[in-house]
């Protein structure tokens, strides 16, 4: 290693539980190794680094690109790039690697988990002994899984995953993915499967076209009794719209892994909407996929800071 650190290898703020694997290679190649602590510190350690290894809890701003005169690349821990400004970092020449398909079952499994529950009414169940109630009239709504229909909007990994999971309890399942002319499952348009589902399973990236696809005027539309599933962006979905629709009893839960702004606001709707499985932007672990997820950004990493190719490039 060289005696003097000739540069920055720079890791916005995480949640992994170490980073061994990113030590080990600022200290092969001769970098300092920077974690933020905090979106202040990433952002003024920004002009130093070499490479930005950005997770969710950060973003790179077109406000940002301009001071990275040193940066070689950004590599982005997972596959959702929404929180970089990709057309700012092209300006700024610089590349941007994300690390897809580390978690794809873990994803997967987590959606079809909440939506299994939901449609079983657990949470309702689990709510009524709690506040010292019993079984009512709770479950009477619930649909068969044999007769069960499923809605996956989109068919990339993760949602083909999805669709071979609720085939395999017998619910038909049908799929919407503007990209996809042949697959395991019908394809039918994106109102069909909004409208005439029992449960709406997310899986689509975020962006201009996708954003509020879950609104207010669709939710309305939807089956009275849907579940909605989204373990996918926060912005898919207009939250506020959807705690509405739970309060009204019109949709019959949702499942929710990934919110518009994250943590959750201690007085977001979301909160005290009844039927519903919140959880904290975790449906990508388990035992395996951290190391995975890791192992592939410092990969990329790598490639960028000994002049190689850099793979999974988004621009």
């Amino acid at each position: 290693m060289n005696s003097v650190a000739q540069g920055t290898i720079l890791v916005a703020p995480h949640h992994f539980p170490d980073l061994n694997r990113e030590h080990e290679l600022a200290e092969e190649l001769g970098y300092e190794l920077v974690a933020a602590p905090d979106v202040d510190a990433f952002r003024e350690a920004l002009p130093e680094a070499e490479v930005v290894m950005i997770t969710p809890y950060a973003k790179l701003t077109a406000t940002d690109f301009p001071a990275m005169k040193k940066c070689r690349a950004v590599v982005r821990y997972g596959i959702g790039y929404d929180n970089i400004d990709v057309a700012a970092a092209t300006e700024a020449d610089i590349p941007v690697s994300i690390v897809p398909g580390t978690a794809s079952e873990e994803v997967a499994s987590h959606a079809f988990a909440m939506g299994l529950s939901l449609a079983r009414r657990l949470p309702t169940g689990d709510a009524a002994i709690r506040d010292l109630a019993w079984g009512g009239i709770i479950g009477y709504d619930a649909p068969v899984l044999s007769q069960l229909e499923v809605g996956v909007v989109g068919m990339g990994r993760i949602g083909q995953h999805v669709a071979r999971m609720w085939s395999a309890v017998g619910a038909r399942v049908r799929a919407y993915d503007p990209f996809v002319t042949e697959s395991f499952v019908e394809l039918v348009d994106l109102v069909d499967i909004l409208e005439n589902s029992d449960i709406v399973s997310l899986h689509v990236p975020l962006s201009d076209e996708t954003s509020h696809l879950v609104s207010a005027e669709v939710l309305a539309k939807m089956r009275k009794g849907t579940v909605v599933i989204n373990v996918s962006r926060g912005g898919l979905i207009d939250e506020a719209a959807l705690a509405e629709s739970l309060l009204s009893g019109h949709i019959a839960g949702a499942g929710i892994d990934t919110f518009a702004q994250e943590p959750l606001d201690a007085e977001h709707p979301l909160r005290f909407a009844p039927n519903t499985i919140l959880t904290p932007h975790i449906a990508w672990r388990s035992s395996r996929s951290t190391g995975a997820l890791q192992e592939g950004a410092v990969q990329r990493a790598r490639l960028a800071l000994t002049a190689q190719p850099l793979i999974d490039l988004v621009n």
